[in-house]
């Protein structure tokens, strides 16, 4: 039998988008390790609305 793992799914969401007041809203889904990273994750991810890479934080 699998043991349970440490590995959550997270959903990291766009801050910028949020400013410029485009409609829309740019999502990830990835995992992380809840052991090995308590705090938030926050990853530059590309965003297809604005067309650039953007910092994206993690949401609950």
């Amino acid at each position: 039998m699998a043991k349970k793992g440490n590995r959550v799914q997270v959903i990291l969401e766009c801050t910028e988008h949020k400013e410029s007041g485009l409609p829309g809203m740019s999502r990830y889904i990835t995992t992380k390790n809840k052991k090995n990273t308590t705090e938030r994750l926050e990853l530059k991810k590309f965003n297809p609305v604005l067309r650039k890479v953007t910092v994206h934080k993690e949401i609950k």
